[in-house]
């Protein structure tokens, strides 16, 4: 093993994450690259190296570190390239050598005991002398707290984090309450925080733990759908959490809710525990939608005079609810319009979208996902987009405001109407924030299937709205589109009142093939997915979706993704790979992004690479192909709809996952070619009639269900889909009386 000792000339590639490093090291020989996992790290720093020379096939001799250490700089030279590598802000090579060429060997001495007399250098003001003293004593200190936090298994980017929050403190934090660190730092949850504490050797039944387990079981409710929990159930699920007896229970709560942390409501027999911030989410949600909810004073001969000159324009004779939720619109500040798979919702909309342009009202269209934007684009005719697009998406909307939307109550949209489509999909902090944006006096109608799943993030925002009976309801019951010609649509509305559905395969777009096997039935999807379906409904094979129930299990996504992959998208000696834990991503992959992330960066080139577009923002259920990784950068790249390309560091990966087959859930909002959902016996409180309607309505050319006919059958009989805490009804009502 060699060793050797030299200068960090410049810092080429660091991986926060994992400390990974690739550095150049100035020495008595020259310059040498560097690679090796370094805890804290700074250009300027004096190391002492132990490792052994590589030669890379791509950069040459390189020293791959085992061991390193920092050594304190020993002569002048080694001061002064120190002091003038930029590891002081605003201590330039030139001011560095007056320092140096002033104090000699007592230059840390003076600088950390006397730093005043930094002022005595042509330069240096006493203000600046004392800025230098600070930012050499922090990068010391910052050196040792780095180590550290290693000790305690904390990655480096959160060992920066906690530094920045607590500086020195963080022995104390440590020491006393790690619990603190998961409420006051992004990426430290209560299983982090809970693992330091026990290696500090905080008890296990210790109020920090138990209010910080109670809060953590409160908030991962919220990924659940939930707005909030009993306290029978919250305690029921802390305990199993914490693995304790929870005794007096009651002062915990209070001092949760004293600290603001949790509102305890009251109902009936049930005490309510809401994480503060939900709660009042969904306070000032029924608030805002009460406020909306105005009525304009609209002749209606007027308006079936108009009405009447629309349905002539556009050739398409509307039938009586549908003439209904154009009077209402016009009459409404809110509408709500509802309705299964071919009962002219989008004529409906047309038909809307046409009265206000006649009113010469400007009219903003948008939906959740990008797909779902994109449908209703070629639908209307109008330009949509997303939703967190029309609210001008910038930071984190949990965090600050300022980081969130740009649109907001402080600068509203300017829009006479806004359309939002697939509002099953939409869950309560997007909804809240779309509220926040519309001012009063702005029509605001809503359209969705109630029937459909409600949306992953928490919340029944559509289903509670309608629920509340506070607002004009208009649902669409008449079958038009490929009535009669489209078992998709005749089968989707059978399923949703429980009525048997025909399997005889006589269909031309709704099939069941009947399998009782798991790896028979994949042998059948691979059969459709490659050969069979793309032909039949001319799509690509990336078109074709399959839609599982389960995530885990033999016909789950996770079994799935790994055997489609290996099918459709084998390894070759030309593409690349990148291996992430359990997930294995391939160049030509189809990956979807998994959650929410605003600060990630897309941008659409021309074939020359130039930019023409570029915004922030990958949210959940966005699909798109791996089409580069790259192991030297460590990044990987996903061009997603509308040519949208985003570049994520391999720190990221774990938002991603691959897409071959993905949950019905997942699923909500899209529309493909031909969906292929394989059945089998699952638990039933799954196994629902609304996940298979769901399943059924993605298809727009063909539905085939591979499995068994009884799974099947039971589906449509089991109404007992999982039920959301949510009071959002609750409140819209309190303020309607």
């Amino acid at each position: 093993m060699e060793e050797i000792k030299g200068y960090v000339e410049h810092i080429v590639f660091r991986n926060e994450d994992n400390g990974y490093t690739v550095f150049h090291l100035n020495n008595d020989d020259g310059e040498l690259t560097c690679v090796g996992t370094f805890h804290y790290i700074a250009e300027g720093e004096l190391l002492k190296l132990r490792g052994d020379y590589v030669n890379h096939s791509l950069y040459g001799v390189q020293l791959q570190v085992k061991e390193s250490e920092v050594c304190e700089p020993e002569d002048l030279i080694s001061i002064e390239r120190y002091l003038g590598s930029g590891a002081v802000k605003g201590l330039g090579a030139a001011l560095a050598g007056r320092i140096v060429r002033k104090f000699k060997e007592d230059t840390f001495r003076i600088i950390e005991e006397e730093p005043e007399r930094l002022a005595e250098i042509k330069g240096i003001s006493e203000r600046k002398a004392r800025e230098i003293a600070v930012q050499v004593e922090e990068k010391k200190d910052m050196r040792k707290a780095m180590i550290f936090l290693q000790k305690y298994g904390i990655s480096t980017s959160l060992a920066a984090k906690i530094y920045q929050r607590y500086g020195n403190g963080i022995y104390r934090v440590i020491e006393e309450n790690p619990y603190q660190m998961a409420d006051d730092i992004a990426g430290i949850g209560f299983k982090t925080a809970d693992e330091i504490a026990g290696k500090v050797g905080i008890h296990t039944d210790s109020d920090y733990r138990i209010r910080s387990g109670l809060l953590y079981t409160l908030l991962q409710s919220v990924g659940e759908g939930h707005v909030y929990l009993s306290q029978e159930v919250l305690l029921a699920r802390t305990g199993d959490l914490l693995g304790v007896e929870i005794e007096h229970i009651e002062k915990y709560l209070m001092d949760l809710s004293m600290e603001r942390k949790i509102i305890l409501k009251e109902k009936k027999e049930e005490r309510r525990v809401y994480a503060a911030n939900y709660y009042y989410m969904e306070l000032n949600t029924a608030k805002m939608l009460h406020d909306l909810n105005v009525r304009f004073e609209e002749s209606d001969a007027a308006v079936s005079r108009r009405l009447a000159q629309i349905e002539k324009n556009m050739d398409i004779p509307l039938d009586s609810m549908q003439r209904t939720a154009v009077i209402e619109a016009a009459k409404n500040g809110l509408l709500i319009l509802t309705g299964g798979p071919g009962t002219g919702k989008t004529t409906t909309i047309n038909a809307v979208i046409r009265y206000f342009e006649s009113e010469g009202m400007d009219i903003y269209l948008a939906a959740p996902t990008g797909r779902a934007a994109k449908r209703m684009t070629e639908a209307t005719g109008c330009e949509a987009q997303t939703i967190h697009r029309l609210l001008e998406v910038s930071g984190n909307p949990e965090e600050e405001q300022k980081n969130g939307f740009q649109r907001n109550r402080e600068n509203p949209l300017e829009a006479d109407v806004v359309i939002i489509d697939e509002m099953s999909m939409v869950d309560l902090p997007l909804m809240h924030a779309l509220l926040s944006a519309i001012c009063v006096g702005t029509r605001l109608i809503l359209v969705g299937d109630g029937n459909q799943l409600p949306s992953v993030g928490p919340g029944s925002v559509l289903k509670d709205m309608i629920d509340s009976h506070c607002f004009s309801v208009v649902m669409l019951t008449k079958i038009f589109r490929q009535a009669g010609e489209s078992d998709i649509v005749v089968n989707a509305h059978k399923i949703n009142r429980g009525e048997p559905v025909v399997l005889d395969n006589k269909s031309r777009d709704f099939f069941f093939l009947k399998r009782q096997d798991a790896n028979v039935i994949i042998s059948v999807l691979l059969t459709l997915i490659q050969k069979k379906l793309p032909g039949y409904v001319h799509a690509d094979t990336y078109d074709i979706q399959v839609l599982t129930p389960m995530r885990k299990g033999l016909l789950g996504v996770e079994r799935l993704n790994g055997i489609l992959q290996e099918y459709l998208n084998p390894p070759a000696q030309n593409k690349e790979e990148k291996e992430f834990g359990e997930k294995k991503f391939r160049v030509g992959d189809k990956v979807m992004q998994i959650k929410n992330n605003y600060q990630l960066e897309w941008e659409v080139s021309t074939k020359y690479g130039m930019t023409i577009d570029k915004g922030m923002g990958v949210f959940n259920g966005d699909m798109g192909i791996i089409r580069a990784i790259n192991s030297f950068d460590e990044t990987l790249q996903v061009e997603y709809d509308e040519h949208r390309v985003v570049t994520y560091p391999f720190e990221l990966l774990d938002e991603l996952e691959l897409a071959y087959a993905i949950t019905i859930h997942k699923a909500q909002g899209s529309e493909y070619p031909a969906v292929v959902i394989p059945l089998l016996q699952g638990p039933r409180q799954l196994y629902h009639r609304n996940l298979l309607y769901t399943a059924v309505t993605r298809a727009k050319k063909c539905v085939t269900l591979v499995g068994s006919e009884q799974v099947f059958q039971e589906m449509i009989r089991n109404t007992n889909e999982q039920n959301r805490n949510t009071s959002l009804a609750e409140r819209i009502r309190e303020f309607c009386l």
